[in-house]
């Protein structure tokens, strides 16, 4: 076991997991962060095919124009001036049903309604109430506004308003209400539980301003990786965490995949609580937080399709396109094999070689864990590279074509336009990404539930501290947020949020 003890060590190298880094090495303190994969982030990690960048978890970010919330916190940790951003269009996400009709949300809460208005002119009153509460909504986070308060949101009661019950509530006109709640994949939120407070922090931000990275999102990672470095950190890859040396209920050291060992004073992790408990032994934890963990329910996972475009074939889009058969938009998490898919999301990376036509396409649609669970103890990464059996690949391109047939009606022309196809399952998520059933954001959170949907950053073992999705909301801007109430365990949070502030 090495003799060097760091301050903190960081399981895990997510978003969250690298921001606590920055923090914390910002403020004196020595860091490690280990990482199981080649690549540092996570869900921002990119893959190429054919010499086409393609995210696998990042499509796009909110609130990045100067002055707003995720600018002034990606200015603290550097990454506004070294990352290479394309601000998509005033009409960012395009809301299309299989019926033809089309329908756009757009940039600032001005615009989000006067367009809307202009296309439902009878329902003025409802879009401007649904404009005003979700600002409301908004207003009770404060680090969603950087804005200091001993608490992280400050209305227990929002917190047990449910979206859709909102959302019906203002208009009897169901096509309108698909189109409020149309970009719901970015949030896989069911007509049972989901809570307002997810639909109104997510769609907020990309009201805010909507941005695209070019040439892939793992430049996040890459940017925060080197910058913890510069401030003495140390960011470690194939460094897969295994095993936990325990003493006196205290966390003395981590064992990784190859026999080493690294100490700590503290530890954070950034990896799905559910595993770092099973990791860690229940026990060394009450029984109704293990118990509560491990029933836990998550969201859904998906399938996703990425396509590699002939060259000069497919017009680049500076939005997205979210389709759905239906005007149920919802996440549904009991769909029939008949059905699927239901909706889709689809988007055009940005790339640094040209804007007028695309390189590549991203579809992206639901997709249970179960459909794949036959084939749940076959794995395959880049540092592990496993061999999946022949019906899973054949599994895969029956899939692939389902949704290729559903895009085609909203997109005839795109099976002239690809050079080569490349599928995701719930399985590939799973063993990027580190958790249990590929989930796309973490614990489903249910307005029935309140307060108890947070997961406190602090565990049971006095050292051991939690950071990412799992805590408080999924995405770039949940997880950023999450890092800054974890942080805030050991740093004043009011002179934390002032030095991000005043980052020059």
């Amino acid at each position: 076991m090495t003799e060097k003890v760091y301050d903190f060590v960081i399981i895990g190298s997510g978003l969250g997991g690298l921001q606590c880094a920055y923090i914390l090495a910002d403020h004196g303190f020595s860091v490690c962060v280990l990482e199981k994969n080649q690549q540092l982030g996570g869900s921002l990690q990119v893959f190429s095919r054919d010499k086409t960048v393609f995210d696998t978890g990042v499509h796009y970010l909110p609130a990045l124009d100067e002055g707003q919330p995720l600018h002034s916190y990606f200015k603290y940790f550097g990454l506004t001036e070294s990352v290479k951003w394309k601000k998509m269009d005033k009409h960012f996400d395009q809301i299309s049903f299989d019926d033809g009709s089309k329908f756009h949300h757009a940039s600032s809460w001005e615009e989000f309604e006067n367009t809307l208005i202009a296309a439902f002119p009878e329902e003025a009153k409802a879009i401007k109430t649904y404009s005003e509460t979700i600002q409301n909504v908004v207003k009770t986070f404060p680090l969603d506004t950087l804005e200091y308060n001993e608490q992280d949101h400050t209305d227990d009661a929002v917190l047990e308003l449910s979206a859709k019950e909102f959302i019906d509530g203002l208009t009897k006109n169901e096509k309108l209400r698909a189109v409020l709640a149309g970009s719901n994949l970015l949030y896989a939120g069911s007509a049972e539980k989901c809570p307002l407070y997810v639909h109104a922090l997510v769609t907020n931000g990309y009201v805010l301003s909507a941005y695209r990275c070019v040439d892939g999102g793992s430049q996040l990672a890459k940017e925060l990786g080197k910058r913890i470095r510069e401030k003495g950190g140390e960011v470690l890859r194939r460094k897969k965490v295994v095993s936990f040396e325990m003493e006196n209920d205290q966390l003395l050291a981590v064992k990784t995949e190859d026999g080493e060992a690294y100490r700590g004073r503290n530890f954070i992790s950034n990896i799905q609580p559910k595993l770092l408990l099973q990791m860690i032994g229940k026990e060394h934890f009450k029984p109704a937080f293990y118990n509560r963990m491990m029933k836990a329910p998550n969201t859904l996972s998906s399938f996703s399709v990425h396509l590699v475009c002939k060259p000069n074939s497919f017009l680049y889009m500076n939005f997205n396109v979210y389709h759905h058969t239906t005007n149920d938009v919802w996440a549904k998490p009991d769909y029939k094999e008949s059905e699927w898919p239901l909706q889709f999301m689809l988007s055009t990376p940005a790339s640094s070689k040209t804007d007028r036509f695309a390189e590549g396409i991203s579809i992206m649609t639901y997709m249970r864990f179960d459909e794949v669970e036959q084939w749940k103890d076959s794995h395959r990464t880049v540092v592990s590279p496993g061999d999946r059996p022949l019906d899973y690949e054949q599994f895969k391109a029956q899939k692939t074509e389902q949704l290729l047939d559903a895009v085609e009606k909203r997109f005839p022309e795109i099976r002239d336009c690809i050079q080569s196809v490349h599928a995701s399952t719930p399985l590939t998520f799973r063993d990027y990404i580190g958790n249990d059933d590929g989930n796309m954001y973490g614990t489903e959170k249910d307005f029935r539930k309140g307060l108890t949907n947070f997961i406190s950053p602090q565990t049971k073992i006095p050292n051991l501290w939690l950071t990412g999705q799992y805590l408080n909301l999924h995405g770039i801007f949940g997880v950023t947020i999450s890092s800054i109430v974890t942080c805030s365990q050991f740093l004043d949070k009011k002179n934390l949020l002032k030095r991000i502030k005043n980052t020059k």
